[in-house]
This record gives C-alpha cells, sequence and structure tokens, in this order.
C-alpha cells in the first residue's frame, strides 16, 4: 500500500505550475499536505493557482531558459523552505510541423524550454539534494522521446535529449541519495493543444488528474526500489 502521508509536510518544487500537468499536481499534492515551491511564467496564472491551495505555497516568476531565473527559483524556495524534497520539472512547449518546413527559432525555443529548461532545473536543485543526501527529481518527457511521429521532428528532438539527460543523471546521482525518474505520458488532455489546428480529440487523451496522479505516485516510492522510467499512455494507445 502507498503511503500519501509521507508527503505532509515535505517540499516539492514544480516548474511549469501554472497549467496543465504542473498545476493538477500541485492540487493534489496541496491536499496531502506537502509544501509547494511553484514557478511559471505567467505570474498572473500562478498565483490564480496557487490562491485555491490550502497549504504552505512559494510562487516565484520563472523562466527555465534562462539561469538565473532558474538559480533565484531554486535558491529563493531553499531560503524559504530550509529542504527540497522533490522536484518535478513539467515546463514545455511544442510546436509540430514538417522539420524541413519548421523555422529554426521554433526549434530553438523546443530545446531551450524542453531540453535546457530540465537540464538547468535538475542542475539547482540537484546541488541542494546532493548536499543533503536525499531527493526526488522527476521528470516529464513524453512518448515522443521514445517514438518519431511525423510532424514531432523538433519537439521529439528536445524530448529524446531530456530522457538522455534523465539517464545520465541516474547514473551520476543513484549514489548520492538521489532518485530521478523520467515519466513518459502519451497525450494528456491538456491546455498543450490549444495552438494546434484542427485541435485533436482531447476525450480520448489521458485526464491530466489522472496523469497527475502517478506523479504523486512516484513521490511516495517506497523504500528499497526505484522507477527510473515508466510510459503512461492513453487506453487507445498513440492517437
Amino acid at each position: 500500500m502507498i503511503d500519501f502521508g509521507q508527503l505532509k509536510g515535505k517540499t516539492i518544487a514544480i516548474t511549469g505550475a501554472s497549467r496543465g500537468i504542473g498545476k493538477e499536481t500541485a492540487r493534489l499534492l496541496a491536499g496531502l499536505g506537502a509544501n509547494l515551491a511553484l514557478g511559471a511564467r505567467n505570474t498572473d496564472e500562478l498565483d490564480e493557482a496557487a490562491s485555491q491551495l490550502d497549504t504552505e505555497v512559494l510562487t516565484l516568476p520563472l523562466d527555465v531558459t534562462d539561469e538565473e531565473s532558474v538559480r533565484s527559483f531554486a535558491e529563493e524556495a531553499v531560503s524559504k523552505f530550509k529542504k527540497i524534497d522533490g522536484l518535478i520539472n513539467s515546463a514545455g512547449t511544442g510546436v509540430f510541423e514538417s522539420l524541413i518546413t519548421m523555422a529554426a527559432d521554433d526549434f530553438d525555443r523546443m530545446i531551450a524550454v524542453n531540453l535546457t529548461g530540465t537540464f538547468l532545473s535538475c542542475k539547482w536543485f540537484g546541488q541542494h539534494m546532493v548536499r543533503n543526501g536525499a531527493g526526488k527529481m522527476i521528470n516529464v518527457v513524453s512518448i515522443a522521446g521514445t517514438t518519431a511521429l511525423p510532424g514531432c521532428g523538433g519537439y521529439s528532438a528536445s524530448k529524446f535529449g531530456v530522457l538522455g539527460l534523465t539517464r545520465v543523471l541516474q547514473a551520476e546521482l543513484r549514489d548520492k541519495g538521489i532518485q530521478v525518474t523520467a515519466v513518459l505520458p502519451g497525450a494528456a488532455a491538456t491546455s498543450f493543444w490549444n495552438g494546434i489546428d484542427p485541435k485533436p480529440d482531447m476525450s480520448k487523451m489521458i485526464p491530466v488528474e489522472s496523469l497527475a496522479k502517478h506523479l504523486v505516485y512516484l513521490l511516495c516510492q517506497p523504500a528499497g526500489s526505484v522507477v527510473d522510467e515508466i510510459t503512461i499512455m492513453p487506453p487507445l494507445g498513440i492517437l
């Protein structure tokens, strides 16, 4: 049986916390008594989301592509809560177009947010966790990080990179008491799809609450074992 009570009083940092997976995971964690350090670029949406949480919350503007912003987020979170027990990297962006017609700026943006952003968060929170000799990192990757999907070239390049980064972190940090898990979701029913034309049928996607529950489960892994990687798919598979 999973002991969710172990999260009470623990502090979890979440990037991309103003909407989608990050927002929903924060809501579930707040209900379990966890303290939260939440970061996102849209501070209005972030503050609105945080106002609905009945727990100790720190909200900070966060641009994961900017190392100074990430460093400040990590240091302020540590200053307030003294210890960060878990990190969930859920900030992400995507543009879906053929590689041979995609704008270089769109490609660069996905690499910066999805890959470099994950690296920077793991770097600064990882240093804190190494000093404490404990911590859990969860990197939200994507099924596009292992599967070649037409129209997903730039997104897949960034997510294949995140998966490789996560595996290296596992090798580097395992003996330092830090668990690092790669979560590879299929299509999830979030605002991620709002800019897609034509918009896909979101009723067939993973409900965001279901995906958030999986992340909470991973923060409660029992002693004596770790989950390095998990794939979570909609009932009908790749859409």
